[in-house]
Order: C-alpha cells, then structure tokens, then sequence
C-alpha cells in the first residue's frame, strides 16, 4: 500500500499569537500571508511487519530533525490495528528554517498520505488537526498548518486547528518572489518575542480586512518586521533596492527573507534587482488549492 500527498509552502507576512489556551487544537494565530507553488511532496509505502516501525528519508532541501514527522507518525500508529512499517519519503521544494513553512508542510503532507496509504478514513478535518498539533507539539509554527491546508492568500480570522480556526482569502493573480538569506529558528521566537507583538499584529489583521489589499499587506509585513527588529543591514539593502525601483516588499516570519507580489509582466524586473545579492531566490506562483493527496 502506498500513497502520495502535497502540501504548499506559506509565508507568513505577521500575525498574533494565541498560545494561552491548553488544548493544542485552540493554540495558533491569525495573520495573514500566502501559500506557494514549492512545498513538500509525501510519499508513504507500508508493508506488514512483525515489528512496527518506520524510516524517514528527506530529499531536496534538508531537515536536522525529523520531530515533526514523527509526531505524526506515532498519532496515526495509536489509531492503527495491526504492525506495518512505514517507509516515508519527505521531497522539499523550499529550504528550511527560511520562513517558508517547510515543517508546517511536511506534517500535513504526511498525514494525507498516511490517511490514504493506511486506509485509516480519517476526515480531512482530523488529518489537518494531527498535523496542527504536530507544530505545536514541536514549536515549529501556530497558523501554517490552517493556511497550507486551505490555500491561497489568506487573513486567518481565528486561530486554531483546521475545523476550528478560520481564514478569509484574498483574489490575486501575482507571482511571489523571495530572496533567503539565513535561516532563523521559529521555536526560538516563539518563545522569546511574543508579547511584544501581539498588539500590533491583532490591529493590522482587522486593517486588511477592511481593506483586502495585497500591497497594504507588504506594507504591513515590513512595519511588522522593523517592530519585531528582524531585519538585517543587509536585508535593509534588498528593501530600499526594490523601493526605489517602485516594489514593495515584507518580510517572512521567521526567516532572513523577503519578499514581493508583482504581476507577471514585471517578475524579470524584481529578479534582476534581486541577482546582485547572494541569497536564495524563489520565483513562484500562489497556490489556490491546499493540501490534497497526488
């Protein structure tokens, strides 16, 4: 038995924290931000085995860790009747630690593959709840897995798993293009920054859905970010560049990255600027659909 399942990347613009509530499935955020066209491609083969177990194989971009994976491995395990081995192959389209959501889509990713490989029927609802409680768990995100799991470019309005948490979506028809720099670890900030900015990221969520405008949401993104002090000299650089050359951009929480939504028409305009730099870049379309099984 086996199965495949896709989950895209989402870049998170700012957001609020909810962390007081004790049951994982009421913890996350609201915010707002966008999924991507890159993400992470599951793919689960199971076989019967007197011993039940199971091995993690990463390719593309690489992961220290693993912790997530099995988290989720080990729910569905506590649903299972029987012993199979699981032999799991994550494919990373989008590097880690950037603030592209990689750890968000590898445990949703594995739980619709998982879902359909060991024939468990869960709703889609539960599996998107697993893969929530999986980054919670693990400290490594609050509202990704409610965004990779719907879609688009979105305003999450409550903060929660799926089936619990809500989002609202915004049209656009712009490509998304980043540039990396440095990764930063989210469980650091999660436990550091977050007083602080709750305040702020509450007031521009009601901000953009009054006025569901996406280049009022770069400009919140990078006013997020300079109240955060995440941005670096050279960062700055990269900011002022596309500026002056008439782009707006934000900043992905949490990561040395930025980013822009331009029309097709201008995409080989922003990665011309963005080439004398020595980063990472990504260009991309925003993904409509959310997790699903291939």
């Amino acid at each position: 038995m086996q199965a495949v399942a896709f989950a895209p990347g989402h870049i998170t613009g700012f957001f609020k924290a909810e962390v007081e509530p004790r049951e994982p499935e009421q913890k996350g955020s609201i915010g707002a931000g966008f999924c991507i066209k890159e993400g992470v491609t599951t793919k689960v083969k199971v076989t019967s085995s007197d011993k039940p177990g199971f091995k993690i194989t990463v390719i593309g971009y690489k992961s220290d860790n693993t912790q997530v994976s099995e988290f989720v491995v080990k729910e569905f395990f506590k649903i299972i009747k029987g012993k199979y081995f699981l032999d799991i192959e994550h494919y990373t389209t989008i590097p880690v630690g950037y603030g592209l959501g990689s750890s968000g889509a590898v445990a949703l990713s594995l739980a619709f593959a998982l879902n359909k490989a060991l024939g468990t029927n869960l709703s889609r609802t539960k599996i998107g709840q697993i893969a929530h409680n999986a980054e919670i768990y693990c400290k490594t995100g609050l509202g990704t897995v409610l965004s990779s799991y719907h879609g688009g470019f979105e305003i999450r309005t409550k903060h929660g798993a799926p089936g619990i948490g809500s989002l609202q979506k915004i049209h656009t028809d712009h490509s998304a293009i980043v540039i990396c720099f440095s990764p930063i670890s989210t469980k650091q900030f999660i436990k550091t920054e977050l007083s602080k900015i709750n305040g702020l990221g509450g007031k521009m969520v009601t901000k953009l859905l009054k006025s569901r405008d996406q280049m009022e949401f770069l400009d919140m993104s990078l006013e997020f970010a300079k109240y955060v002090d995440v941005i670096t000299p050279q960062m700055q650089q990269v900011i002022d560049d596309l500026s002056r050359n008439g782009f707006k951009s934000g900043v992905a929480m949490f990561g040395e990255t930025i980013f822009t939504l331009v029309p097709k028409t201008k995409e080989s305009q922003v990665i011309k600027i963005l080439e004398k730099y020595d980063g990472m870049i990504i260009k991309t379309e925003i993904d409509k659909s959310g997790a699903r099984v291939s």
